[in-house]
């Protein structure tokens, strides 16, 4: 609790002994609507649970938040109905000692809701078995029935309790519930008769119309309509949106069966109930001497079906009464008037009694047979103060019960308060406070009291009404300072009180109470004649609430007045036998809307609800208090002495607190067992400290937790490594001793293969030959030829020659392979002639060698050919090759410039200057090509020598063997190059004459003619 006080100022406090202006009942509810505003509807006082009905469906009843508040401290989670529970349920479980739970309030403030979560918790934080989870399913499942029979709808609440209701849950030595026990006080049976305008009789009668079913119908004779029926349809609100009666009815019959009602049991129930509603729609008219006669036979006659009694017999009963005097009985008839009062008094008696047998037979369900000791918890769910317009015998009843309560409320409180004090070593200090006791006597004291004039007033032979009691009142309690009337008021208070009326000054306020109706409410007479009709029904529930014991009983039965105040002793003797908890529920506003709060209707309630009063008597004298090991566990870090820890008694570490945080003297007590501070203020002080306290420490414990998270880390981190290298070190030897073993075997089998190396194989050698081809295969693959030219071939040992020569073979064949398949055709045909000019050249003349790293030109100075050169040669004749060339002519062996042409049919010689066709040799006719074995670049084209350019043609060509081979490759006379070895060419001339070309060795190459006239030729030699 202590942490939520930082947000005092915006959701106020969670304890109202914690206010600084405790005194004020503004601030207390400022305090209360602050904390409604925010969702917060629950606060206490001390011990005491104030709740204001929430008018909606909150998010914190959940299974989750069930087992939140288990075992937890009380003051340790916010403000809760389940805190209330679990510190009751631990306290009983703990302390051996029987509890209990006093719910009030006024109608609507969520009284019921609050004894249902109540129920709820104690079900789930309690243990269980299949057993006790039966009990634990009737135990919630008696909520469903008596709110079917025992709720209606009222102004104030849709859902109110028309009765007060203490339920004991009894628990076994381990905590498990094993039954419970009902008692129910003042069931507002008028209601039965008579509804006010907006609202309903019993939700039960509204359910079985809506949920029932066709068939069920036609046996209790109803119809669905609720406005047919006289005691259903005063209030003109049959349908409440927030209600749903078919689903309601179905939720009472499934529970009725868990509770172990047998089926026979369940229809007399329902029969009853029907039997009610057709008793209203009696009617009665007077005859002609004015007695009452009864106008709907069949209406009576449902009746009787329903309750299984003579028809004859209730429409006697209905309309007479039996006068007895002097021994002598009397049939008496009954006017209409008295016949409507003995309908609806029958009809209040029936349904009271029904009521009665409900909740003794779920006692029957409910109660532990079992004579072993038994833990209690008692919860009471019983109707607040009320003050209406008009007051009748009900709401005198109602406020004196809350009166009773009041008194034993404040004196349990101050109790408490005492013990505490007492236990703890504290002096007590006397706490002022109104004492209404004098209002208790007032009502209920022996031979002077209220409830005994009343009661006297009753049993008085004579012409006895309320008016009489009225001045029989004023003649006996006339003098009380808390009683008054309009006789006894002054002029002012006549204003306010009517001749029919009293006030009473209650603890919460005035109350006036209109006396009409209250001899008769306390007398609640029902005519013999009616009693013992109902003796003789059949109806099993009707028989066993009508005795005929009853009948012959003479002594007059105890008035309603003196049955509830006796009732209400015994609660207050039950309720001081236990260990009393509180819950005290509001009612925010009167339009039941989830966002409004009435600060007059809360002032109101706070007032009846002594809540004030008790806010004073829990400051009285110390506003706070806690163990000492709960406040020094909570604020130790604000003394360096008790932080971070206090080994020694917690009692000695408070004080050392206490004294560095500089409590003045008169601000605290130390107890026994805890330390009690008197002022708000004072707490306040020491929880915004420890706020900002708790900042610095956070500081401290994220830089400290975050170095030692480092460091932590890094200790896994160098630990991991050191397993790892561990590890791999050990991996590491492993594999250097296997690889070492390895090694001296391979040694080993080394030398002794070496040794038998020229054997025939066998186991001692076969790893030293293995490795022998192994090596070589090794070296081959990085000592291959990269070329088809490259010869080269590793040397192999002489047992591996034959493989060697059969893979170096495989390999060129590979290589060679390889590389044809890169060759592109042009490629192709330039590596053709020069495997051409390798056949006619090669070893025969000198400069070939030289010729053959230098590529052929596929088409030399084609390009460059004259247009008149191309139109000389013959038609479809294309230039395939063409180069310059000098010509040595036939007279005399002149050099002339020609450009050779090759075409595909012919070779042509222009020319170069002027493009001139100077000769043309038909490469059919072309008898052979002839050049010497020298270096050099003169050869002759042998043609025909009847041509009319006569005799061969001597040319001399820079790129002679390139020429050549172009020439006999197109010509296709590869087989027709001659080249001469013995110095001399012979060439034919015009005029069929031979010419001599001579051809010598020298290093200064030449051409020239000789004095015989003969053409030499000087180049270097092969």
């Amino acid at each position: 609790m202590e942490g939520a006080l930082t947000a005092r100022d915006r959701v106020g406090v969670q304890d109202f002994v914690l206010l600084e202006e405790y005194k004020s009942e503004n601030a207390f509810i400022f305090n209360l609507k602050k904390r409604f505003k925010e969702k917060l509807i629950y606060t206490y006082i001390g011990s005491v649970l104030v709740s204001v009905n929430p008018y909606q469906q909150l998010s914190f009843y959940t299974q989750y938040h069930m087992e939140k508040y288990q075992g937890v401290n009380f003051y340790e989670m916010p403000p809760h109905v389940y805190a209330i529970a679990d510190n009751v349920y631990r306290s009983m479980r703990n302390e051996s000692r029987d509890q209990c739970i006093l719910i009030s309030g006024e109608s609507g403030a969520g009284k019921t809701e609050a004894s249902k979560y109540i129920l709820q918790y104690l079900s789930v934080c309690s243990t269980s078995n299949e057993q006790v989870g039966h009990i634990k399913s009737q135990l919630l499942q008696s909520n469903p029935v008596l709110e079917a029979f025992g709720n209606a709808k009222t102004h104030r609440n849709d859902n109110s309790s028309r009765f007060g209701k203490y339920m004991d849950i009894q628990f076994d030595y381990k905590g498990a519930p094993v039954g419970g026990h009902i008692l129910n006080y003042l069931l507002e049976k008028s209601r039965v008769v008579h509804q006010a305008s907006g609202e309903r009789n019993f939700h039960i009668f509204y359910q079985l119309m809506e949920g029932s079913d066709e068939k069920m119908l036609r046996k209790l004779c109803l119809e669905k309509t609720p406005d047919t029926y006289f005691y259903t349809n005063q209030g003109k609100c049959a349908k409440v949106r927030s209600i749903n009666d078919r689903k309601d009815f179905i939720a009472v019959q499934k529970a009725l069966k868990v509770l172990e009602f047998s089926e026979q049991q369940i229809d007399n129930l329902f029969e009853i109930v029907a039997s009610v509603l057709h008793l209203g729609n009696v009617n009665f008219s007077a005859n002609d001497e004015g007695n009452a006669v009864v106008q709907n036979d069949h209406v009576v006659q449902k009746v009787s079906i329903l309750l299984g009694c003579d028809l004859d017999q209730l429409l006697q009963a209905l309309t007479h009464r039996t006068i007895e005097a002097n021994k002598e009985k009397m049939q008496s008839p009954l006017a209409v008037d008295q016949a409507v009062y003995a309908r609806d008094a029958l009809a209040k008696a029936v349904y009271g009694r029904m009521f009665n047998w409900l909740v003794e037979s779920l006692n029957g369900s409910l109660t532990n047979k079992d004579v072993k000791r038994r833990s209690l918890i008692g919860l009471l769910d019983i109707y607040g103060f009320e003050i209406f317009k008009s007051n009748s015998f009900e709401q005198f009843c109602i406020n004196f019960c809350n009166e009773k309560l009041q008194q034993l409320f404040i004196q349990l409180t101050l109790k408490q308060e005492q013990e505490e004090y007492r236990s703890e070593g504290i002096e007590w200090e006397p706490v002022e406070y109104f004492n209404n006791k004098v209002i208790c006597d007032l009502v209920e004291e022996r031979h002077k009291g209220i409830i005994d004039i009343l009661d006297e007033e009753c049993l008085r032979p004579g012409d006895a009404s309320d008016k009489t009691f009225l001045k029989k009142l004023e003649e006996t309690v006339g003098e009380h300072k808390h009683f008054v009337t309009h006789a006894l008021g002054d002029a002012k208070m006549r204003k306010t009180i009517g001749y029919e009326e009293f006030r009473l000054i209650h603890y919460a306020g005035e109350v006036t109470y209109s006396i009409e109706g209250f001899l008769d409410k306390n007398n609640d007479l029902l005519f013999r004649d009616l009693k013992e009709t109902m003796s003789k029904a059949t109806n099993e529930i009707i028989k066993s609430v009508f005795p005929t014991s009853e009948l012959a009983r003479l002594k007059r039965p105890e008035t309603v007045g003196s049955q509830f105040r006796t009732s209400l002793n015994k609660l207050m003797d039950i309720l001081m036998s236990k260990e009393p908890s509180y819950v005290r529920c509001i009612k925010p506003n009167d339009a039941k809307m989830s966002d409004r709060f009435d600060d007059n209707l809360v002032r109101h309630q706070v007032k009846y609800l002594g809540l004030m009063e008790n806010l004073r008597v829990r400051r009285a004298g110390f506003a706070y208090r806690r163990t000492y090991d709960v406040f020094l566990k909570r604020y130790k870090s604000l003394c360096p002495k008790t932080w971070p820890r206090w080994d020694g008694p917690a009692k000695e570490g408070v004080a050392l607190l206490c004294k560095h945080i500089d409590y003045a003297d008169g601000d605290y007590r130390l107890g026994k067992t805890k330390i009690f501070i008197r002022f708000p203020k004072t707490l306040f002080a020491t929880e915004d400290a420890f706020q900002i306290r708790k900042h610095e420490l956070a500081t401290q414990i994220q830089a400290s937790f975050r170095g030692w998270s480092q460091w932590r880390k890094f200790q896994r981190m160098r630990d991991a490594v050191t397993l790892l290298s561990a590890h791999w070190r050990r991996v590491l030897a492993c594999r250097l001793r296997e690889k070492r073993k390895k090694a001296v075997h391979d040694v080993r089998k080394f030398i002794l293969g070496f040794i038998t190396r020229n054997r025939p194989r066998c186991p001692e050698n076969a790893h030293f030959l293995d490795y022998v081809r192994i090596s070589y295969l090794q070296r081959c693959q990085s000592g291959l030829p990269r070329n088809v030219l490259d010869k080269s071939w590793p040397k192999a040992p002489a047992a591996l020659e034959e493989a060697a020569d059969l893979l170096q073979h495989l390999y060129m064949r590979n290589m060679t392979l390889k590389y044809v398949k890169t060759i592109t055709p042009q490629r192709k045909a330039a590596m053709e002639e020069k495997v051409l000019a390798s056949a006619i050249f090669r070893s025969k003349k000198r400069g070939y060698e030289e010729s053959v790293a230098q590529p052929f030109q596929d088409k030399r100075q084609v390009d460059q050919l004259k247009p008149k050169m191309q139109t000389s040669m013959d038609p479809g004749d294309k230039p395939i090759y063409c180069c310059t060339v000098t010509k040595y002519d036939r007279h005399g062996y002149h050099a002339r410039q020609r450009t050779l042409v090759v075409g595909s049919s012919a070779t042509y010689l222009f020319d170069s200057k002027d493009g001139k066709l100077k000769q043309k040799i038909l490469h059919s006719e072309l008898r052979g090509i002839s050049t010497s074995s020298l270096g050099d670049h003169v050869f002759v084209l042998h043609a025909p020598s009847e041509q009319k350019q006569k005799g061969d043609a001597i040319v001399q060509s820079t790129f002679a063997i390139e020429t050549m081979t172009k020439l006999a490759n197109i010509a296709k006379k590869s087989k027709d190059v001659k080249v001469v070895e013995n110095g001399s060419i012979l060439h034919d001339m015009a005029g069929g004459k031979q010419g001599t070309i001579e051809f010598h060795a020298g290093t200064q190459p030449s051409v020239t003619k000789s004095k015989q006239g003969s053409l030499v030729v000087i180049a270097p030699g092969r």
